[in-house]
Parts: C-alpha cells; sequence; structure tokens
C-alpha cells in the first residue's frame, strides 16, 4: 500500500472511531466517514464493504487485535483476574463502548460482518482463553473434562451480558465475583 493510500485508510479508521463516540451507530454512514476524512465515499467502498467493516478495522486499529498469549503466572485466579479486570476497563472506555456497540447491532443484521468478526476476533481471542484454560488443566487446577468453550461462556458471558444489558455496574468487584464463582464451578472433581 502506498504512503498516500496508508494515509487516507487511517483517516478513514480514525474518522469511523471518532463519528461513532459523537454521533452513535445509527447516525454513522459511509458518507459522513468519508467527509470526516477528506476522501470520496468511493474510496472507503474500494476497501471496506460497509459502515460495520470500517468500524471492526478501527476498532482493530485502536485496542489491537488478538496478540500473543495471555497471562500464565500458574495462577489462575490471578491471571484471570488480569484478564477480566482489563475486559472490565476496555467496556468502560467511551470509544470502544460505542464502537462496539455499533459493530454488535450490525452483527446481528449482517451474516458477512458476523462471519468476518469471528474470523479476526472472536475466534482468535477465544483460542487464546481456551488456551489458557487448557494450561490450567494440564497443571491440576481445573476439572480435566471441563468444557473448555462452555467455561470460556462461564467467565466472560457474565461481564458481557451485564455491558451489553447496561444491567448493574460493571466493575472490577463484579468481575472478581465472577472469577470466583466460575472456578468453584471448574475446580478438580474429586
Amino acid at each position: 500500500m502506498t504512503r498516500r493510500n496508508e494515509a487516507a485508510r487511517q483517516a478513514i479508521l480514525t474518522a469511523a472511531y471518532d463519528l461513532v463516540g459523537e454521533i452513535g451507530y445509527s447516525k454513522l454512514s459511509v458518507e459522513g466517514i468519508a467527509t470526516r476524512a477528506g476522501v470520496g465515499k468511493q474510496t472507503i467502498y474500494r476497501w471496506w464493504p460497509s459502515k460495520g467493516a470500517v468500524l471492526l478495522d478501527a476498532l482493530l486499529l485502536t485496542v489491537g487485535g488478538p496478540a500473543g498469549d495471555l497471562p500464565d503466572t500458574g495462577d489462575l485466579e490471578a491471571d484471570l483476574r488480569t484478564i477480566l479486570f482489563a475486559t472490565v476497563d476496555e467496556f468502560a472506555d467511551p470509544g470502544v463502548d460505542a464502537v462496539m456497540r455499533g459493530l454488535i447491532a450490525e452483527i446481528a443484521h449482517d451474516p458477512g460482518l458476523a462471519a468476518l468478526y469471528a474470523e479476526r476476533v472472536d475466534g482468535p481471542v477465544r483460542e487464546l482463553k481456551r488456551r489458557r484454560l487448557r494450561a490450567a488443566q494440564e497443571a491440576g487446577q481445573i476439572d480435566p473434562d471441563l468444557d473448555l468453550d462452555a467455561a470460556v461462556d462461564l467467565l466472560w458471558g457474565p461481564l458481557l451480558s451485564r455491558w451489553l444489558q447496561r444491567a448493574g455496574p460493571l466493575d472490577h468487584d463484579f468481575a472478581a465475583r465472577t472469577i470466583s464463582m466460575a472456578l468453584s464451578g471448574m475446580s478438580r472433581k474429586m
């Protein structure tokens, strides 16, 4: 990609991220993104099929995509606190909140965007979570027969649900209680 194209790409992603925070997803348009970025809307459609796809890339640019393994200090509870507290902090960020809510709304109606999100975000992140829990199984910290996908949902599902529905405070205390309850359910069978 040429420098000019990369500059335009960055301007588009920044414009989309900023605009969704200012006006909300329902009012966000490709035309508005193009105007803010100083490009033609055809430039956006050359690289992305929809405003949702632009937002996905804007989110990945801002918070980063899945990278490396999750913390593994040998203390599963401490590691989960680090990970879930970071998740709570991301949800509390107004920019991330606006972009994620927009993406979730669009994913519900756009199977192509849902597949792209699953491929680029949810699938890789879920694998990182399973890998960390698998290491805990191998270390004898949790039940060796535990369904790892169910365990991932048990740990992260309450945070996502509370955030999505705005159903009470989503803070470190809630995350810590979720971890404690989940770990007691995942403990090794005697």
